[in-house]
């Protein structure tokens, strides 16, 4: 009987190992509409569901977004986004995001913009 208890407890320790660790997995694990990790944020930050619908956000390295003076232009598609327009946002984490629609009669729409702070 000994030997079987051993063997029991064994099996329920890797299971509670093998939980610990899928849960571990699980909460490290960013999700298509959660922005990266950075030094700033190292937990990341979520999309606001409204921008993204789960999947439409995404960094944008600084090259794709030409801020100017009459707002910010999407080098990819040509758009002009007002400063003023309600789709921009201050980005948490000082990097460009681009939330956009990926398909259909608006692929490459705007939804929201989240821009790095500007120091004056």
């Amino acid at each position: 009987m000994r030997h079987g208890s051993l063997l029991a407890s064994c099996a329920v320790g890797v299971a509670l190992a093998a939980f610990a660790l899928g849960v571990v997995g699980y909460v490290a694990h960013a999700y298509p509409h959660d922005a990266r990790p950075t030094a700033a944020l190292p937990q990341g930050w979520s999309y606001p569901f409204a921008c993204c619908a789960n999947y439409d956000c995404k960094e944008v390295a600084d090259a794709d977004i030409v801020e100017g003076a009459r707002g910010y232009e999407i080098r990819g598609t040509g758009e002009l986004i007002p400063m003023t327009d309600k789709r921009v946002r201050k980005s948490p984490d000082g990097r460009f995001h681009w939330c956009a629609h990926q398909a259909g009669l608006d692929a490459g729409k705007t939804i929201c913009l989240f821009v790095p702070p500007r120091g004056f």
